[in-house]
């Protein structure tokens, strides 16, 4: 059962899986921006930590999208690891960053300012990375066992 699992993972359909995914990327990364701009209640959690979970969920599925088979496990590890090292990075200025983090594309991709709290949000955004990826091909493989059941008919 478990054996049948892996390999049934491991012949999803790229093309399903990748159309799932930029459709979900259509759909994030609006949001992410937007939480950026939002002014309403808790805007300050919105602002920074919302937005810091949706950054990792959204580069979770832009690793898939370029690699569809490889382990969501594997993902949301280097995108972790990527994005924390990113944090730290965020403690130095030299020009050249400075420069990049004066657009708003920068300050979005690369931050601005150090935090310790951006961590969990981070780990947090990477599980969700996880659980998303896990439910897009578990998506894609029933599409694809439909359609061979349709097939068959």
């Amino acid at each position: 059962m478990i054996l049948h699992f892996f390999v049934s993972q491991a012949l999803i359909n790229t093309r399903a899986i990748r159309i799932k995914i930029v459709i979900s990327l259509l759909v994030l990364t609006p949001i992410g921006f937007a939480s950026k701009f939002y002014n309403g209640p808790a805007a300050w959690w919105f602002n920074d930590y919302a937005g810091g979970m949706l950054y990792e969920l959204f580069w979770c599925l832009v690793v898939v999208l370029i690699w569809p088979q490889v382990s969501r496990f594997k993902v949301a590890l280097w995108v972790l690891g990527v994005t924390s090292f990113l944090e730290w990075f965020q403690l130095a200025h030299p020009p050249f960053l400075e420069t990049i983090r004066s657009t708003f594309i920068g300050r979005t991709l690369i931050g601005t300012s150090f935090s310790w709290w951006d961590f969990p949000y981070y780990v947090v955004g990477c599980f969700f990375g996880w659980l998303w990826i896990g439910f897009l091909r578990r998506s894609a493989l029933s599409d694809q066992k439909d359609h061979h059941h349709a097939d068959r008919k």
